[in-house]
């Protein structure tokens, strides 16, 4: 989809924000630049996110700047996704070891490109787990937006799709960025996959009347023992299959995985801002004096998870990576 490019020196994103009604590139000139992007969700998606972050520590260090400023300015944009500093922590080995403006670049772009190939082992790794027609379940966006390109969850039902294995996907909305019904479905659209946008509480009534043969969600961190942080609202998905005997699966790169940490209990949850809940294209929804709590990601219990989907295989906790 090349919604992440490096020309000149200059990063183009295309602004997730906007679609799917347009598409439109910002253009980042510097590391601040690349952090608001990060921050402000131009750009989304853990793998997406640690891609963009290697790019903007390039162009930091080119343009002379404090290396630990620029490694703990984009550091700071998103806390919940483990991609982010797995990729910065790769670009600062680099510099220490003596590589220039020029190799960092090279070695964002090898991030990059490493990250497609990833995800598509990933989608014949999953797509092996059906041999017949299913309907997925997925929530927020893990395709190939949130990546480099091809996706994970998404990139399964991609795989799925070319070997006339999906019936159809459910895309949950994904309340209230809406991920899936602004950014899932428009991949869906692009590749021709049948689809059907529901909102968030519908998932149960689907499940119970055996709408639902699989969920494949994405993932932002993993822990040690398999607990799982991804947006909000898997957690409620995961305790759902668990009640209806569905396979409730996760699609991610190792890179996603945080072995340093033992449970989900050490996962910082990123708190977003009043107006992403109060406001709907620019109009108040709830009342001014009423607040707002809102948590990006939730954590899932690794035993209601029924694998990993990897580009080492279909893993299954403890990880010995």
């Amino acid at each position: 989809m090349k919604h992440i490019q490096f020309e000149n020196w200059k990063l183009l994103l295309l602004d997730q924000r906007l679609l799917p009604f347009e598409e439109k590139f910002v253009i980042c000139n510097s590391f601040e630049d690349v952090a608001n992007a990060i921050k402000d969700m131009v750009v989304r998606g853990a793998p997406a996110i640690g891609i963009t972050a290697a790019y903007g520590f390039a162009m930091g260090i080119k343009d002379g700047e404090n290396p630990e400023k620029v490694y703990k300015t984009l550091l700071n944009t998103r806390p919940t996704a483990v991609n982010l500093k797995w990729a910065l922590d790769r670009m600062m080995k680099i510099l220490k070891s003596g590589g220039d403006a020029e190799r960092l670049k090279k070695e964002a772009q090898e991030i990059h490109e490493e990250d497609i190939e990833v995800n598509k082992k990933m989608g014949e790794f999953g797509a092996s787990l059906f041999d017949k027609k299913v309907s997925v379940l997925t929530h927020c966006n893990a395709g190939a937006l949130a990546t480099g390109d091809y996706g994970t969850a998404l990139g399964v039902i991609r795989s799925l799709h070319k070997k006339d294995l999906i019936e159809k996907v459910l895309v949950d909305e994904t309340r209230p960025y809406l991920q899936g019904a602004r950014l899932t479905a428009y991949e869906m659209v692009k590749e021709g996959i049948p689809h059907f946008v529901i909102t968030d509480n519908t998932a149960g009534l689907l499940m119970a009347t055996g709408e639902v043969d699989a969920v494949i969600v994405g993932a932002d961190r993993i822990a040690k023992n398999g607990d799982t942080a991804n947006k909000i609202g898997t957690f409620m998905l995961a305790v759902l299959a668990n009640y209806h005997k569905i396979p409730f699966y996760v699609a991610a790169p190792i890179s996603t995985f945080d072995t340093t940490i033992e449970s989900g209990n050490e996962i910082v949850i990123e708190e977003r801002g009043r107006d992403e809940v109060a406001l709907i294209n620019g109009k108040p929804v709830i009342p001014e004096q009423s607040q707002v709590l809102h948590y990006g990601f939730d954590i899932t219990p690794g035993n209601l998870i029924a694998g990993f989907i990897t580009e080492r295989g279909v893993l299954k906790p403890p990880f010995d990576l």
